[in-house]
């Protein structure tokens, strides 16, 4: 499972500017000058041109004509809004993967939430978050619904910056390793409701811990 957390330059960027804005270090507004962004970071502008694609792509920012890259507004309600629907989402292949999964679906769900033990272990939420995120994967893989897979993975990749931030905070890995282990027991054992409501209320655990940390750092 190592080869699944390694990144490439233009995610290293990402994160890293990602942080910047949502510390506030880039408010919103603020045009963000590949040229600039390439000397701080000490590198080519390919990789940050990818990096502001992926940043476009999450909704940080806006790529304008004639003004490059802008850092987008930002509203905790709206934020608030997008994990209620990726709640619900999420319950849905929660709810679907407890009822379809094949034996392989339970191995790969198996082997992703025991690959993130380490980084728990370890205390590293950036490499924690990386492995979780193919725990999530798996569980929409395993709902064998296509379009509902991929639609969900496109929301879980708006919300990456949050969700990923937001395991900064205290024994948060530890907490959400717990709440992967009771949402992984109920999809093994087909308890389809279980599994629906438990992973709700690890999305909106995550949205709550996202806005404790902004109020804290505010």
């Amino acid at each position: 499972m190592e080869q699944l957390v390694n990144q490439t330059l233009s995610e290293q960027l990402r994160d890293r500017i990602e942080e910047r804005i949502i510390s506030g270090h880039y408010a919103p507004g603020t045009r963000l000058d590949e040229v600039d962004l390439a000397s701080t970071f000490n590198v080519s502008r390919t990789p940050i041109r990818e990096a502001l694609i992926q940043l476009s792509a999450a909704g940080l920012i806006e790529i304008r004509p004639r003004r490059g890259a802008v850092v987008s507004e930002f509203s905790p309600a709206r934020l608030t809004q997008m994990f209620d629907v990726m709640a619900e989402m999420e319950a849905i292949c929660a709810r679907r993967a407890a009822l379809n999964a094949t034996d392989e679906d339970r191995q790969k769900l198996l082997e992703a939430h025991k690959a993130s033990e380490d980084a728990v272990k370890d205390k590293d939420p950036d490499r924690y978050y990386r492995l979780n995120e193919q725990f999530h994967m798996a569980i929409y893989a395993a709902s064998h619904n296509e379009f509902l897979a991929e639609q969900t993975a496109l929301l879980h990749r708006r919300l990456h910056p949050y969700r990923r931030l937001q395991l900064r905070s205290p024994n948060r890995i530890e907490k959400s390793f717990a709440e992967h282990q009771r949402v992984l027991e109920a999809i093994l054992t087909g308890e389809a409701n279980g599994a629906a409501e438990r992973i709700q209320d690890h999305v909106r655990i995550q949205n709550w811990q996202f806005l404790e940390m902004l109020n804290h750092h505010s």
